[in-house]
């Protein structure tokens, strides 16, 4: 604090008080011109909270040496400008002069960094030109002493880098650098998300890279209810604006942000990702917990227009089909797709949660249009939003080698009706989990609704794929797997077959 001897009048380098401002009736003038740590600035401004002009000049630290001759200056301008009237005398409090630390620079140190031929003589002629105090120890030797105004140089390199500015940067030749190059270990997380990143720029997606930092109205935009987690944001304590002062909990505002961005511009064939970290507040804790999470947006066309072909509006299964190829690239098994209808940005009935095993990846769907109309988004978007904590979790570990079988395979194909709410992974799932021998894949290819199929009903057709690896199979035998699959399915589904 400054105060004048009875109450305080300004808090030191950061904030003047009302108490001692100059008003239209002032007549008398008292001016102090001073210098405050920089160390000690920065951390009252950060505490009260107060960015001005003056925390922000002395916080970056200012000459040390210029109080009388800046205020010298100001008494100089209230003269000429305001017809003032100066009193002589000045009081200089002085207690701890601070006392420039000489650096020892050596010629052969700047010729070793710069590759040039520099002598002594044109160093010190370079920093003496610089205001700065040189004098010569030994030979090849120098003694620098900062001047009072230059408190970045405090380090030897910080005087050969004065040097390269003023003898030329177009001098200094090129040269490759020496020595072995240093192996850098990468983990296992490093190499999964640099094939993450490389499919889903295969699949024509770009990257992007938005805030950190988000607002947190963008959680209505979204539509989250109060009582969803993502809602429990950390408040940044001196944020830039309102838009930028709570730390993202999701990907999707900020992917949304930029598809609103894009469209406005004509932009309208869209596919971006991002694979990034949001930030969880932790009871207790100072510092929130870190989570990568990977999310993409589709929308518009799966290409732009071109003479030859019809473009063709992206869909749910575009998407769905990106991330199937996405998990199958890490290896990750045991993968299921549940209907989900409870997730507020996604369009009901044509969203979806991506499991492995009875553990949640992500989601993925048709964002729901009320929040296309938030963002001035027309048409239709998909997008997906996984867990890359979990990904990296579920990971295989590397291929292996499976031979290619020797005997040839068997296929049937199952039409049935079922009734039209029954998700038909539940079926293919129930197929695989029946553990008959020899099936070695479950394909849907036919959904079908309309005449004969009743109404509420639908028909859907699997292939199945029967192959043993030590002999052909029959025709009895596969006949003999195959009824007992139709049979358990009747049993589990109440299912018909499909004539």
């Amino acid at each position: 604090m400054i105060c004048d001897g009875v109450k305080p009048v300004a808090i030191a380098g950061v904030m003047g008080g009302l108490n001692s401002e100059i008003k239209e009736d002032t007549k008398i003038v008292l001016l102090e011109s001073a210098y405050f740590n920089p160390m000690g600035n920065r951390r009252t401004s950060k505490e009260l909270g107060l960015e001005t002009e003056a925390a922000f000049r002395f916080g970056r630290g200012v000459d040390y040496g210029g109080c009388l001759s800046a205020a010298n200056r100001a008494v100089q301008l209230i003269q000429e400008l305001a017809g003032g009237r100066v009193v002589e005398g000045v009081v200089d409090a002085y207690p701890a002069p601070i006392r420039p630390s000489p650096i020892r620079l050596s010629v052969q140190r700047i010729r070793q960094i710069l590759g040039t031929e520099i002598s002594a003589e044109q160093a010190r002629a370079y920093l003496e030109d610089l205001e700065l105090d040189v004098r010569e120890e030994d030979e090849g030797i120098l003694i620098v002493t900062p001047s009072s105004f230059r408190g970045d140089l405090e380090r030897e390199i910080d005087l050969i880098e004065e040097i390269a500015r003023m003898d030329g940067y177009e001098k200094i030749p090129l040269t490759l650098p020496k020595g072995p190059p240093s192996p850098e270990e990468r983990s296992r997380k490093f190499f999964l998300e640099r094939k993450a990143v490389e499919l889903l720029i295969q699949h024509s997606y770009y990257e992007v890279i938005t805030y950190t930092f988000t607002s947190p109205t963008s959680w209505d935009f979204i539509g989250l209810i109060s009582e969803d987690p993502r809602r429990k944001h950390l408040r940044i304590l001196n944020p830039l604006a309102e838009d930028f002062s709570v730390l993202r909990t999701s990907l999707i505002p900020g992917l949304m942000e930029t598809a609103r961005y894009n469209v406005s511009r004509k932009n309208s064939n869209l596919k971006i990702f991002e694979l990034k970290k949001v930030f969880f507040p932790q009871e207790g804790e100072r510092l929130p917990k870190e989570v990568k999470y990977l999310a993409g947006l589709a929308i518009g066309a799966d290409q732009d227009p071109h003479w030859a072909f019809s473009p063709r509006p992206i869909d749910f299964y575009d998407v769905k089909g990106c991330v199937e190829d996405l998990l199958e690239a890490l290896q990750i098994k045991e993968i299921k797709f549940s209907k989900a209808e409870d997730i507020p940005y996604l369009h009901p009935g044509k969203a979806s949660r991506v499991l492995c095993g009875k553990e949640v990846l992500g989601v993925l769907g048709e964002v729901h249009p009320q929040v296309l109309c938030h963002y001035e988004i027309h048409g239709k978007a998909y997008l997906f939003e996984i867990d890359f904590e979990q990904m990296v979790k579920w990971a295989g570990e590397g291929k292996r080698f499976r031979s290619l079988p020797k005997f040839p395979a068997v296929y049937r194909d199952l039409s049935l009706v079922v009734d039209d709410d029954l998700e038909v992974e539940k079926v293919a799932e129930a197929i695989w989990n029946f553990h008959q021998p020899f099936i070695d894949e479950v394909n849907l290819f036919d959904v079908y609704r309309g005449a004969p199929i009743p109404e509420g009903k639908k028909g859907v057709s699997y292939r199945i794929r029967y192959q043993a690896n030590d002999r052909t199979l029959t025709d009895e035998e596969v006949n003999r797997y195959h009824e007992k699959v139709i049979f358990r399915l009747r049993e589990i589904f109440q299912v018909e077959l499909r004539r």
